[in-house]
């Protein structure tokens, strides 16, 4: 009865923290409106030019191994809650294992994002492409500001 209820607390505590652990690895946004602590108060160069062409694109998620070791740790401890002596440790590791690569997945599925590839003729005559999350709507013809950092990082607001 109290091995149970501590094999219980074990997985409630290994959720908790898995979860915590993946909010805390989630990357920065791709969206044209969000900047990073960085890019705050810091000098940017602005741009003005023309949509010339719209696509939309997927933007791959991240794995950063958050989501890998998250599962893996879930998966290990309710596989050791299976069988008992030698099978115990066969689901313990199997478990684990199948907890990794659910972990892996999920992660990189929940940071896959839709967005934009947005071709621009800057006012320069300079064409440049952009892809960052699709946070606006863009239609060809329309003028825009493309907004670039000291990193080089662009993108472009209307």
């Amino acid at each position: 009865m109290f091995h149970q209820k501590l094999l219980v607390h074990i997985v409630l505590i290994s959720f908790v923290m898995s979860a915590l652990m993946l909010a805390g690895c989630m990357p920065s946004s791709t969206s044209g409106s969000v900047y990073t602590r960085e890019q705050a108060r810091t000098s940017h160069s602005v741009y003005y030019g023309t949509v010339l062409r719209v696509g939309e694109v997927t933007i791959e998620g991240t794995q950063t191994g958050a989501g890998t070791i998250a599962g893996g740790v879930m998966g290990g401890v309710l596989g050791s809650a299976v069988g008992s002596g030698s099978g115990r440790g066969i689901a313990t590791a199997g478990g684990a294992i199948l907890g990794g690569l659910t972990g892996s997945a999920i992660e990189k599925g929940a940071t896959t994002v839709a967005g934009l590839e947005l071709e621009v003729e800057l006012d320069n005559g300079e064409l440049i492409l952009i892809v960052q999350e699709k946070d606006g709507i863009y239609n060809v013809g329309d003028r825009v500001r493309v907004i670039r950092d000291a990193w080089g990082t662009a993108r472009v607001r209307q």
